[in-house]
């Protein structure tokens, strides 16, 4: 019997779920599985999940005693939130999950340290090992060099809005565990700038990006792993067989399930070994610079802090709903 897509990409690469959705985790059965706001704000308005919402909050009451405010309950809640859903996921996967940082802090080195540690004592507070953690960070040079001090505490990092090879050479330099190259968002800002419809997915401008990624960190022997994220299309997908992780969305896992055909690998430690590339040494300077250069790595990552953002206050305003609605029907 012929095997499907999804079969065969697992043979090299280690398929990530993305999506805060418990049951579609249990359904497609990943071995990691990665959160982010907008993630973890739309599990939360579903029905089948009302009940990790309410006893984040009711625990978060507890916490804080009766004399709390309805502000300081919200707050500690939406701390405790993400980390409540990741708790769920590890329940299911054998391996890793991701749960973000506040984007709000993206561009605070010092307070982007201190969120990883909590969130990391959070989980080990549940008998978590922090082994089975990535700590999901913006891509700005604040999030990166925050993310390299967590590494030296044995905090694990992914290293997310990822839209260029100066991020990318400035993670595996800091000795970042994993990064996350945002492939889908790379199409749409080409797609709105040339006002062309479609590429074709071995032209696609996101599938070049990460492949560019992966072959320099493959030619320089770098140990942070590479995890394409943010599909649009399963074309994307399969160009980037090979990836050390790819995470999918449900839609997408299912439609790679349903489809049969070969599968070859496209990304190779091996080709990348025989590549030339000019290996660049990243520093502050350079990093700006060539932000600065790339228009397309400028916009998306501001309009992904942005959007998290958006994200996170929808989040505490429906935490504030909620817990309006529980202590009304207490009292």
């Amino acid at each position: 019997m012929a095997k499907n897509l999804l079969e065969q990409l697992r043979e090299f690469t280690v398929i990530v779920a993305d999506t805060g959705d418990i049951q579609a985790i249990e359904t497609v059965k990943p071995q990691d599985a990665t959160t982010n706001p907008s993630l973890i704000t739309a599990a939360a308005q579903m029905p089948q999940y009302q009940g990790i919402v309410d006893d984040t909050l009711t625990g978060a009451r507890a916490t804080l005693g009766a004399d709390a405010t309805s502000a300081q309950v919200v707050s500690l809640a939406f701390d405790r939130l993400a980390v409540s859903f990741g708790l769920k996921i590890l329940e299911i996967i054998p391996g890793r999950v991701s749960t973000e940082v506040d984007a709000r802090l993206s561009f605070d080195t010092d307070a982007t340290i201190a969120k990883g540690r909590e969130l990391i004592a959070q989980y080990e507070a549940a008998g978590i090992a922090r082994e089975r953690i990535l700590i999901k960070i913006a891509s700005t040079w604040e999030g990166i060099q925050a993310a390299a001090v967590l590494e030296k505490e044995g905090i694990h990092c992914n290293l997310t809005l990822l839209f260029g090879l100066h991020q990318a050479v400035a993670c595996a330099e800091n000795g970042i565990t994993l990064i996350s190259p945002f492939v889908g968002r790379i199409l749409d800002w080409y797609k709105k700038d040339t006002g062309r419809d479609s590429y074709p997915a071995a032209e696609d401008p996101g599938v070049l990006s990460v492949t560019e990624i992966y072959n320099y960190y493959k030619k320089f022997g770098y140990k942070t792993e590479v995890m394409g994220a943010s599909f649009r299309n399963i074309g994307e997908i399969t160009e980037l067989a090979g990836s050390d992780l790819l995470t999918i969305a449900p839609s997408l896992l299912a439609e790679l399930q349903a489809t049969e055909g070969e599968l070859p690998r496209k990304l190779d430690p091996a080709h990348a070994a025989t590549l030339s590339i000019e290996k660049i040494n990243v520093t502050k300077e350079l990093f700006d610079t060539m932000h600065a250069a790339n228009r397309m790595a400028t916009d998306k990552l501001a309009e992904g802090i942005n959007g998290f953002t958006v994200a996170l206050e929808a989040l505490e305003k429906l935490l504030a709903e909620r817990l309006a609605t529980l202590e009304e029907v207490a009292a």
